[in-house]
């Protein structure tokens, strides 16, 4: 396989997957090395294409109808309530962030629209006993929000207002 048609083959799956794809799951589709993808990704990206690294593997990123930023703040007990109020409207959580005064700027891609994609989140911080990001800045943390429509993004803002989770919209 060519490599422009390596490379039209690994958009194409990112584009049907709609989830992360590992760079190994991407190498065994074209029969090539893991080295050679991270280097059509590379190129890929060079060419214009919005493609994501996330810790689940890459995703290309679609154009989104609505997006915001919400800063919210609550404790680890809280933070399943808090992504499933988010995808059970229908928004998708993209990244979580943090401002911290010796660190500057953190942030950290999440890509979460789903209960089960929530799980999934919060066994791998259990699994690695991984602190949320959150805990360095006294809870408060800053996460941005896709969803189809404007009146989805703010009845999400309102369901984390009521729920006393909402500080304000960035």
């Amino acid at each position: 396989m060519s490599a422009n048609h390596r490379r039209e083959a690994i958009i194409q799956i990112l584009r049907t997957a709609g989830v992360p794809v590992s760079g190994t799951e991407l190498s065994q589709e074209c029969e090539v090395s893991r080295q050679i993808i991270v280097q059509d990704i590379s190129w890929l990206r060079a060419a214009g294409h919005q493609i994501l690294s996330t810790t689940k593997g890459y995703l290309l990123q679609s154009s989104p109808s609505c997006s915001c930023v919400l800063k919210v703040q609550h404790t680890d007990e809280q933070i399943e309530d808090e992504l499933n109020t988010i995808v059970d409207l229908g928004g998708t959580v993209v990244d979580v962030s943090v401002y911290h005064d010796v660190y500057g700027y953190l942030k950290a891609p999440l890509y979460v629209a789903s209960r089960h994609q929530v799980q999934e989140f919060l066994d791998s911080l259990k699994k690695r006993k991984a602190n949320p990001l959150k805990n360095l800045t006294a809870n408060i943390h800053c996460h941005t929000i896709e969803a189809e429509t404007n009146a989805i993004l703010q009845m999400i803002e309102q369901a984390l207002k009521s729920k006393g989770y909402l500080i304000q919209r960035v």
